[in-house]
């Protein structure tokens, strides 16, 4: 069984039934992740693995440390046994080191690393293209959308506050590697 689809039926079965929009962000998020492909070559499957299952760490299973991202890599390594490399990008996605260290996690996400730029910055990509709801949206507007509907007391908040410049740093590097990857395509 291709990894992504293992990966796609893992992820519904825990987030379908109990998170309904999480489990359409996710697949936004999965389906932004195969428009990638091209810009990825070998590890397009991988990070469509990893873009269906960046957020099982909001299953009522798989929490832990109440870090998502965290508690998702290790769900997906300590109980499914899943490649390390997947473990690492859901590990790693959006803005999980700034929040890992206004948790004070910092020691339980370099269980994962060292992380890989390129697919970190695939995954926030795709992350921060993808509503809530399941919708296409501006970065801008997504993570704007973060910060209301946390508030500044809020850890994520603090955390995407000031991840902000790097995050959007990422989308426009991804959106250059599909630009490059389109005009190959077509010389």
């Amino acid at each position: 069984m291709q990894l992504s689809k293992w990966a796609y039926d893992l992820a519904e079965s825990l987030l379908a039934e109990n998170l309904p929009q999480r489990w359409a962000h996710s697949r936004r998020v999965y389906d932004q992740a195969l428009s990638l492909a091209p810009a990825l070559g070998a590890d397009a499957e991988l990070l469509a693995a990893a873009a269906i299952t960046h957020d099982v760490g909001y299953a009522r299973s798989a929490v832990d440390t109440g870090q998502h991202m965290i508690d998702g890599a290790r769900y997906l390594r300590d109980v499914i046994g899943a490649d390390p490399r997947l473990c690492s990008i859901v590990a790693f996605h959006t803005s999980s080191p700034w929040e890992a260290s206004e948790l004070g996690l910092d020691e339980a996400l370099a269980e994962f690393g060292p992380a890989e730029p390129e697919l970190v910055d695939a995954i926030t990509y795709c992350d921060l293209t993808s509503s809530p709801v399941g919708e296409l949206v501006d970065p801008a507007h997504r993570l704007a959308e973060v910060l209301e509907r946390y508030g500044p007391e809020h850890v994520v908040f603090r955390a995407v506050s000031a991840a902000r410049p790097e995050l959007l740093e990422r989308v426009a590097r991804v959106r250059d590697r599909k630009a490059e990857a389109a005009a190959a395509r077509l010389s």
